[in-house]
């Protein structure tokens, strides 16, 4: 790993530990408007592909308009897929937006992130507006009804999706998948590690 990146990693830990969550990215007026789920069970749901399988393309509609395909980054960019189960929940209202900090190491890295829910555009356009600019697009899985999350393997019994990340090379080559325990963030230094290889 980088340098850079040991060092841009190490501060997020340390922000993390030293500053309570929700300062970190939300105003009052949006930790009232989150919904505590409670604790998830960790996986509920089986893979359909592996490491070393090519990515199934997908074209799903952007909250930002149009539609993004996967295939479309093919030979251009590396690109990361950041599943996450539900709109104003809080772990995911923390995931995403900590990818804004770290912006320089996906540029590092040549790599896209798309971030995908089973929910629906509205929905997604209210989250992120409260969240803030996202660089990335989100998309929605939400018709038919988490049909991406379910070719990938990672669509739970209640109808979200698991908290998952696969990383795909420019080839559209799955190089690396982690189904997280949904009740947590996954570590962003794996993540980073992840795409290092990939240079």
């Amino acid at each position: 790993m980088s340098k850079k990146a040991v060092l841009i990693i190490a501060a997020l830990i340390m922000l993390t530990l030293s500053v309570p969550a929700w300062s970190q990215t939300h105003s009052e007026a949006y930790k009232d408007n989150i919904y505590q789920t409670g604790p998830l069970r960790p996986t509920d749901s089986v893979l359909r592909v592996k490491a070393g399988d090519p990515a199934p393309d997908f074209t799903l509609p952007a909250v930002s308009g149009g539609k993004v395909t996967l295939s479309q980054y093919r030979g251009k960019k590396n690109v990361v897929l950041s599943f996450v189960p539900a709109a104003w929940t809080p772990v995911c209202s923390d995931q995403w937006p900590g990818y804004n900090i770290v912006k320089d190491l996906f540029d590092q890295y040549d790599a896209m992130l798309l971030g995908i829910t089973v929910d629906n555009i509205p929905t997604l356009f209210a989250w992120t507006n409260q969240m803030g600019k996202l660089w990335f697009p989100v998309l929605s899985d939400f018709y038919p009804h988490g049909k991406v999350a379910e070719t990938y393997g990672v669509l739970r019994s209640d109808g979200t999706s698991e908290r998952a990340l696969f990383v795909i090379d420019k080839k559209g080559i799955i190089r690396y998948i982690d189904v997280h325990d949904i009740n947590k963030r996954p570590p962003l230094e794996s993540l980073i590690r992840e795409l290092e290889k990939l240079k």
